[in-house]
């Protein structure tokens, strides 16, 4: 028996890849096929199922296209409603895998067909718990992003996830393995830890949501503090459920490249966004007017889904050269399917054939500590609450770059202000968005807090009023 972890870092999700007496099985795989064709060819083996533990939000799933490739059945917990063929399998029901078996636990709550997989050995021995977005590491999935389509609240979820573990989940044995589908950094649970296997008797040790002394307690606990799940989630959970263009298709597509005169014309007339994903540095430096910058060199595409939203966006690319397929791939990932062609030759092109370009205005932070020395000035802190609160600029306001749809609209555009984030990924970001809807009037600073840390520019972490307006 082979039990392999495919975990993918830009979206801290794992997919898992299982195989026993000639067969396989592979649960929750990602979008683009290929490295799991070759761990079937090299390992010899026939894929008997692709297991998904539930129609996920945050990314979309490769199962439709592994299906066709090899013939495979889709797997889905009960009640899941899928618009294509799949097994539609009974709480407990067991699937064999070569000389193992696989368990079906239904376990709603994060959504109502969450399941987990219970893998049993060749002896059978429970072995191993494939746990989706039921339980993760330190944390519990949301109960909050198929209230809607489940029409429940999500008190009424998190109540389902209560009986989903303390029913079916702890009684199990402290032995077993938990792989669960992501780790720190996914939007799917709140305070996940940064290991990504751990047994199970641990999690009942130390993860916060097993140890509650009533289910009341619990669901308060699971609620709690939960931000608001990126737009792009429920778009994902649609091509999930029913269906998308497959992989191989959007990669020809979007791997189109083009002169920038084609890349001009097309962007003028299809009202493409022009997306640049060249790092923070490189693209401060000089970019083309209106782009939106998004680093590849960071969490490149959850921010993509959290800053562009919508997946039918028609996208032109900008990259550094030699990287195009990875980003057409990230793209795809979380949806991103209408990717019109790359500028070939890159910024390096447009900028020699004479055409318009833009900037950032930036400077480092010594020269803010310099330019704000004994003056009021407006700053404007755009990392997350919890960075912020742990300190901060004295007096700076906290925007989330996570929310700039919301408050680009508050700003003053005749009143200048500085920004930074934790290290000027973030900020670039924000900056360009800015500058392609109009605002000019700000100062990025280079390097973020990481580099004001280490200036004499007064600091606290008292929570001033998140407002952005002239007072």
């Amino acid at each position: 028996m082979k039990i392999e972890q495919i975990y993918t870092g830009c979206l801290a999700q794992g997919a898992y890849y299982i195989s026993s007496g000639g067969e396989a099985a592979i649960i929750d795989p990602l979008r683009e096929t290929q490295p799991y064709l070759n761990r079937l060819k090299e390992d010899k083996v026939q894929l008997k199922y692709i297991f998904e533990t539930h129609f996920h939000a945050d990314f979309v799933s490769g199962h439709l296209d592994l299906s066709d490739k090899t013939g495979a059945s889709i797997v889905y917990g009960p009640t899941a409603n899928p618009e294509f063929d799949a097994i539609i399998a009974e709480d407990n029901q067991i699937f064999e895998i070569g000389n193992v078996k696989i368990k079906v636990l239904h376990t709603p709550g994060h959504t109502l067909e969450s399941s987990c997989y219970l893998l049993m050995d060749e002896n059978g021995i429970e072995t191993a718990l494939f746990s989706g977005d039921t339980l993760f590491l330190g944390d519990v999935g949301r109960p909050d992003l198929a209230q809607k389509a489940a029409n429940m609240s999500q008190e009424d979820l998190a109540g389902l996830l209560y009986d989903s573990l303390y029913r079916k989940i702890l009684p199990l044995h402290d032995n077993i393995t938990v792989y669960p589908a992501h780790g720190a950094g996914s939007a799917c649970g709140k305070n996940m830890q940064k290991e990504t296997v751990d047994t199970l008797g641990n999690q009942k040790r130390t993860n916060y949501a097993l140890n509650q002394k009533s289910k009341e307690r619990f669901i308060k606990e699971v609620t709690d503090g939960l931000l608001p799940p990126p737009p792009y989630f429920g778009m994902n959970v649609m091509m999930n459920k029913k269906g998308y263009n497959s992989f191989d298709e959007v990669l020809s597509q979007g791997l189109h490249a083009l002169s920038p005169e084609q890349f001009e014309e097309i962007a003028d007339a299809s009202g493409a966004l022009i997306l640049d994903v060249r790092s923070n540095h490189t693209f401060a430096k000089g970019f083309i007017p209106q782009a939106v910058n998004i680093g590849l060199d960071g969490d490149f595409a959850p921010w993509v889904g959290a800053l562009i939203a919508d997946v039918n966006q028609p996208i032109l690319l900008v990259t550094e050269k030699g990287s195009e397929e990875e980003v057409v791939t990230r793209l795809s990932r979380v949806g991103f399917d209408v990717i019109l062609g790359f500028l070939e030759g890159g910024f390096e092109a447009w900028e020699t054939s004479g055409k318009e370009t833009d900037r950032v205005k930036r400077i480092s932070a010594e020269q803010f500590e310099a330019e704000i020395k004994g003056k009021e000035v407006k700053i404007i802190d755009i990392r997350k609450e919890s960075e912020y609160n742990a300190e901060h600029i004295d007096k700076a306001y906290n925007k989330p770059l996570a929310y700039i749809n919301d408050w680009i609209y508050a700003i003053q555009p005749e009143e200048h202000f500085y920004m930074h984030c934790g290290s000027g990924y973030r900020s670039t970001m924000a900056a360009s968005i800015l500058q392609a809807r109009g605002y000019r009037n700000f100062t990025e600073i280079e390097g973020g807090f990481k580099a004001i840390a280490s200036t004499d520019v007064p600091k606290s972490d008292f929570v001033c009023q998140n407002k952005i307006v002239n007072e």
